[in-house]
């Protein structure tokens, strides 16, 4: 998995709106939670069909913390280099292997916090990084979990989004589908292939071919994000590359 943590990328923070169904039906529509069968399948259709959909956590004062996913990644199996898997089953990845819709949270950098899901059968290595998220709920707290830097920028990536929502090394193996679940996901409208970019992984300059290069990372298109944006809501910020 990639070592550029800190920013999404690959969009430009402001984009003409457009599709302005989507942004309505995302914000409006009646979210359903997402369940096991959701995660099983194919990673990289779970990795494309989770855009949209809107990861919650539940802070202990039962108030709610959320943003919509718009970028997330593949990592599929011990063969893909690009994988934490590559090395093998250790402490660290031991999630990875588990069953399907459990999050996987790694430490990198010695600072910064990752959140994946896993997908597929129990016992085969594969999750989806989640890179960015449109900030929803509760946008005053993840300020203050983020500091400064969250004045421009809360949820544009990776470690970003883990610190705005407090997750941490504790929500390694949270199963995201249980009733009572802290972090869970809910649905949110099928986002149009037109308004999806698949494109190569963030982080990856050493890894060989062809899984430098393989198109696993999928992002929501600047103009399908300006229709996300509430009035006066600045858009995330998505950079060209990653610290």
């Amino acid at each position: 998995m990639g070592n550029r943590h800190l920013r999404g990328d690959g969009v430009g923070r402001a984009a003409a709106a457009s599709q302005q169904a989507i942004g309505q039906a995302t914000i409006r529509c009646m979210p359903r939670r997402l369940t096991r069968p959701f995660f099983q399948r194919p990673t990289l259709t779970v990795a494309r069909e989770v855009l949209g959909a809107r990861l919650v956590r539940v802070e202990r004062n039962g108030l709610r913390s959320s943003g919509l996913i718009i970028e997330a990644e593949a990592y599929i199996g011990s063969e893909d280099l690009g994988c934490h898997a590559r090395a093998g089953r250790t402490a660290r990845n031991a999630s990875m292997w588990g069953p399907a819709g459990h999050a996987y949270v790694y430490f990198t950098y010695g600072m910064h916090w990752c959140l994946n899901i896993v997908t597929e059968a129990d016992g085969f290595p594969a999750a989806v990084l989640l890179r960015a998220l449109f900030p929803l709920e509760s946008l005053a707290r993840m300020r203050r979990r983020r500091g400064a830097a969250g004045e421009t920028d809360l949820t544009g990536g990776p470690a970003k989004l883990c610190q705005a929502l407090g997750i941490n090394r504790r929500f390694d193996g949270h199963d995201l589908c249980a009733p009572q679940a802290a972090l869970f996901l809910d649905s949110g409208p099928r986002i149009a292939g037109e308004n999806v970019t698949a494109c190569p992984r963030v982080g990856l300059d050493s890894v060989p071919e062809p899984w430098r290069s393989v198109p696993w990372r999928f992002l929501i298109r600047p103009s399908a994000l300006a229709t996300l944006q509430p009035a006066g809501r600045a858009q995330p910020s998505r950079r060209k590359r990653s610290a």
